[in-house]
């Protein structure tokens, strides 16, 4: 590894409601960075399928019903964290949701000198985001994505997960983003905003 490399840092977390595109951007943004995608679900879905110690806890709770508890999701995190791939990087996608888990990851991060480079918050009005849920229910045939479900979604991102942003603005690390219009031009509006902030991709390709 070349000084060069490791003094290079890409370590970003992307938030927004859902329908904010932010699952799209998310895979654009770790491309260019050459990061891997982080995703809670991903993650849940690999320890299953995997049947680790903790993907067997994850299995019994969400076969109950229940939410993954705060504990067991960061520590799922953190053990993806760890692995190698993550060392110069990622892209957190779903996590931290809320405060506690803000808390969790810093825990994480801190003792290995690292933290975040970046908070990308994709601005999406309610309405706009509850227009492109409900189009995407109908392109998916998800009958379950009712007008009910959608706004109860929402309620909850913006009751748990939309309060961290604070804790990252006073980190002076949330890149604020306008996410209305086409997916080239919102990806456009990232990374003119991460290089004004000296975040340059490595894969400049990988936007085109």
């Amino acid at each position: 590894m070349t000084s060069a490399d490791s003094a290079r840092s890409a370590r970003f977390l992307i938030v927004g409601p859902q329908g904010s595109g932010k699952g799209t951007q998310g895979v654009l943004v770790a491309a260019a960075f050459d990061v891997p995608q982080i995703a809670t679900g991903d993650i849940f879905r690999a320890n299953v399928k995997g049947g680790t110690e903790l993907g067997k806890q994850v299995q019994s709770i969400i076969e109950a019903g229940d939410l993954v508890p705060d504990e067991l999701t960061s520590a799922l995190v953190a053990d993806r964290l760890a692995q190698p791939d993550a060392a110069e990087g990622f892209l957190l996608d779903g996590y931290p949701r809320n405060r506690g888990q803000v808390a969790d990851l810093d825990a994480f991060l801190e003792p290995r000198g690292e933290a975040l480079d970046a908070v990308i918050e994709l601005e999406v009005p309610r309405e706009e985001s509850i227009a492109r849920l409900r189009q995407r229910a109908v392109e998916q045939g998800r009958t379950d994505d009712t007008e009910e479900v959608i706004a109860n979604r929402l309620a909850i991102y913006e009751r748990e997960t939309a309060p961290i942003l604070d804790v990252y603005r006073a980190r002076g690390i949330v890149v604020r983003i306008d996410g209305v219009g086409s997916l080239d031009e919102v990806t456009t509006r990232i990374f003119e905003s991460l290089a004004a902030r000296g975040l340059a991709p490595v894969h400049p390709g990988a936007l085109a």
